[in-house]
């Protein structure tokens, strides 16, 4: 049981680089245009804070045999740093002021459950507070696709939904529903849960429209909001795919 409890913690390590990962080709973009144009920095603020409770959730202290869980995440916190450096530096000036805004209203959450959880609480109830606060801002994560899944039944077409971006969120929510379950763990469980039918859903409508590229109906762009959490990667020059992170809490 240990044994397989550490793989699935090995593998949807993997899934959830790949995951992180998924937007470097639009910070590309963002860095060779010297422009956000449309893309929208809020998923990545999200991530982050997402990336920031998971890992304070799986640290030792906190919750036991889950240094995985603080492993991938923290490699996803960096990532995301990143990112949204790069966001501020090309954004507008009105942009700018709202992600800092957001990133301000990121860390203070984070900061409140890191403080009270470490110099209030104890044993069960400092995991019960953590686990919940992740738990929350992984379901949002996860949920954040519904918009491009909505696009794709509208106008019966993938062009928007990528199919390994796809894979790799159904891969890493099921990775981690299972190590969740093997270790008993229900905010690792029911979230990653939410994550894994939420990928085998957008892999269901990709095979079914797959051959569809937008002919019955033409496809408006989505908007920058419609982007998924955790990575907005880009189908051709023109186009925006509408993200989410997916993130997802791992």
């Amino acid at each position: 049981m240990d044994v397989l409890h550490f793989l699935f913690g090995v593998f949807g390590n993997a899934a959830a680089l790949f995951l992180f990962l998924s937007p470097t080709f639009t910070f590309k973009r963002i860095i060779r245009s010297k422009s956000t144009e449309q893309f929208s920095g809020i998923p990545y603020v999200m991530t982050l804070l997402n990336c920031l409770l998971s890992a304070w959730y799986g640290l030792p202290f906190v919750s036991k045999d889950n240094l995985l869980v603080s492993t991938i995440n923290g490699t996803g916190m960096v990532i995301e740093t990143i990112y949204v450096l790069i966001f501020l530096i090309f954004a507008t000036r009105k942009e700018k002021g709202r992600i800092l805004g957001l990133l301000t209203l990121a860390l203070a959450i984070f900061g409140t459950v890191a403080f009270v959880s470490f110099f209030a609480l104890q044993g069960n109830t400092r995991k019960l507070f953590c686990g919940l606060a992740a738990t929350i801002f992984s379901i949002i994560m996860y949920a954040s696709p519904l918009s491009i899944i909505r696009l794709v039944i509208r106008t019966k077409s993938v062009e928007f939904m990528p199919f390994f971006l796809s894979l790799f969120v159904f891969l890493c929510g099921t990775c981690w529903f299972i190590y969740g379950l093997l270790g008993r763990d229900p905010f690792l469980a029911i979230p990653n849960g939410f994550g894994c039918g939420l990928g085998a859903i957008q892999l269901i409508l990709y095979f079914i429209y797959r051959k569809n590229k937008g002919e019955e109906e033409p496809v408006k762009k989505p908007t920058s909001q419609s982007m998924e959490m955790s990575s907005a990667k880009p189908q051709q020059e023109k186009k925006i795919w509408a993200n989410g992170s997916p993130d997802e809490q791992v």
